[in-house]
């Protein structure tokens, strides 16, 4: 794995060159275009049925204003749709005419404006500049205060974010790539921290234009927040609003946008991996939008690509790992589990988290992946694509057929499935081991084997104050599991933190003492004797799945002399 970076210089100066303030500087005509591309698709592909697409669309928005009414929502909600519902009945429903018809297109035209104007986002270049300010300064005086111990430090040092975060992988690579088309970087997400670590290190260390990014409308119910979200080019996505329309009109906006050559960040995997584990089943919608806009700069003969980039980010302590794990139990398990309360969605907890954070060396890494185009071809700096034999390609000839480029929607609906599994597949190679994923793999892995009778809830059932695992056990468990991960990063199959090259002792302690360390329960800790116990299965075994698709275990010599002392009489 290549040491840690430096910070890189901004690969452009002005702020008033971005693509981003671009594209928010015509604000009007962008919404204009995704108004009218959607409308286009829209009433092509429903010529037939667009009523029954309205009254669908109506209704399940009544039933959102009803059962699930947010904050944030327009206080003319109830209203607007009540009035879309009385006019589409009075003079479209039951009807074939023409006018029906027309009020029909009209009606639609008029839904996906309320839409594109809720969708897309601005972006400020003094907003922008105060919140680096703001961000910067916060930050600079937690982290000082917290090494420091005393309250005269918050006024004093220039120690930096970004000596916490670990930013591996080829960055040099990437950046060349903003000179010959879009980028869209696609990280894994387990935390509502994702967005704004991503976002500090793409802008402080490697000097990236700011991207565009979807955020949960949710987080605008938070007047600061969605302040600065309103202004910092975020475009609001509302995970309750699940009819065509709206999800057309959200794809559309997401492919002009690349098309004009704005930078994205979304995160493919949907929603945070409440499993722990690395997202191996990921969403089309977005993805596919990255496809449409290729195509359509082929059509248009333009040289510059879209371009795919991985990135994973590996924390040892995730805020929310508890809620997390709860609710993947009760959808996998279907139980009656206690609801915890997300920890995730309070600003107050995000601080929190962020003090606890610089008060340890609990450091977080992002591992930028290798870029690709849309077809999952890995691309050079110049941004010319490659098959697996490193011969060129030209990704032109992906949408030509009878010597012409053409729109094929089964075609491009194939290729973005294809580009998921690419995706994913880079997540596992691009995934960076932390000392404190491999002890929670092991621990959970020896807990596992000790129990081979119960299945998963059982497992979790277990009191875990019955449990004692030796540390000559877990050791020895751990070094034999570093034997087939060294094995792994000479072939290029993943990549390790520094620390797992120590030796098995030195890794245990410094798993041990990151993993999840501000947990009320902690997952694992030392006792007097210099054994580990668990506090909380539940939540190690959040930790455990991040290296669960390894199958890691099944390289390890399981010894039943030892195994037999784990149980505590």
């Amino acid at each position: 794995m290549k040491k840690k970076i430096s910070t890189y210089p901004r690969i452009i100066d002005k702020i008033e060159d971005w693509p981003i303030y671009r594209l928010s500087e015509d604000r009007a005509e962008f919404i204009r275009n995704i108004e009218e591309f959607t409308f286009q698709r829209l009433s092509s592909r429903h010529r037939k049925d667009l009523v029954d697409v309205l009254v669908k669309t109506i209704y399940q928005e009544r039933i959102r204003i009803k059962e699930s009414p947010w904050k944030v929502d327009p206080p003319n909600e109830r209203t607007f749709w009540n009035k879309i519902s009385k006019r589409l009945i009075k003079k479209s429903l039951d009807r074939q005419d023409p006018e029906a018809q027309a009020e029909a297109e009209d009606i639609l035209r008029k839904i996906i404006h309320r839409y594109s104007e809720e969708i897309v986002g601005t972006f400020k270049i003094p907003t922008f500049r105060f919140a680096q300010r703001f961000l910067t300064v916060l930050f600079n005086r937690l982290l000082n205060a917290a090494v420091d111990k005393s309250i005269a430090s918050l006024w004093r040092g220039r120690r930096q974010l970004y000596d916490r975060l670990n930013v591996v992988g080829d960055v040099e690579t990437v950046r060349s790539l903003f000179q010959n088309g879009t980028v869209v970087v696609v990280p894994t997400h387990s935390s509502n921290l994702d967005s704004i670590l991503v976002g500090y290190a793409m802008d402080q260390i490697m000097g990236m234009p700011s991207f565009s990014y979807g955020a949960g409308l949710n987080l605008y119910n938070f007047g600061p927040a969605a302040y600065f979200m309103n202004r910092l080019g975020a475009y609001r996505v509302d995970r309750r609003k699940k009819n065509a329309i709206y999800l057309e009109t959200l794809k559309t906006m997401s492919n002009l946008s690349m098309q004009r050559g704005v930078n994205s960040l979304f995160f493919p995997g949907g929603t945070r991996a409440r499993s722990g584990e690395l997202e191996t089943d990921l969403k089309m919608g977005l993805l596919g939008t990255a496809v449409e806009a290729q195509r359509a700069m082929c059509q248009r003969d333009e040289t510059k690509k879209v371009y795919i980039v991985p990135m994973v980010i590996g924390y040892h302590f995730v805020l929310e790992a508890p809620f997390l794990i709860e609710q993947h139990l009760r959808h996998i398990g279907k139980e009656n589990y206690i609801r915890l309360k997300d920890e995730g969605n309070s600003i107050r907890s995000w601080f929190r988290f962020i003090w606890r954070f610089f008060s340890t060396t609990n450091d977080i890494t992002l591992s930028v992946g290798r870029p690709m185009d849309v077809m999952g071809n890995f691309v050079d700096a110049q941004g010319r694509s490659f098959d697996s034999f490193g011969n060129e390609l030209d990704i032109r000839e992906y949408f030509t057929a009878q010597n012409e480029i053409n729109e094929d929607r089964q075609r491009e609906e194939e290729y973005t499935k294809l580009l998921a599994e690419r995706v994913a597949a880079r997540y596992q190679i691009e995934n960076v081991v932390l000392s404190s994923h491999l002890i929670a793999y092991a621990v959970f892995e020896i807990l596992l084997h000790e129990n081979p009778k119960l299945d998963l809830f059982g497992i979790l059932r277990l009191p875990p104050d019955d449990y004692l695992f030796p540390l000559r056990v877990v050791n020895d468990v751990v070094e034999q599991m570093q034997e087939k991960l060294f094995e792994w990063e000479q072939q290029g199959r993943i990549r390790l933190a520094p620390e797992i090259h120590h030796p098995a002792a030195e890794v245990v302690r410094d798993g041990v003492k990151n993993l999840g360390v501000f947990h009320r329960e902690k997952p694992l800790g030392f006792t007097k004797e210099g054994d580990i116990v668990s506090s909380n299965f539940r939540v190690l075994y959040f930790y455990h799945n991040r290296l669960t698709n390894y199958k890691l275990g099944k390289n390890v010599h399981w010894r039943s002399e030892d195994i037999e002392l784990l149980k505590v009489d």
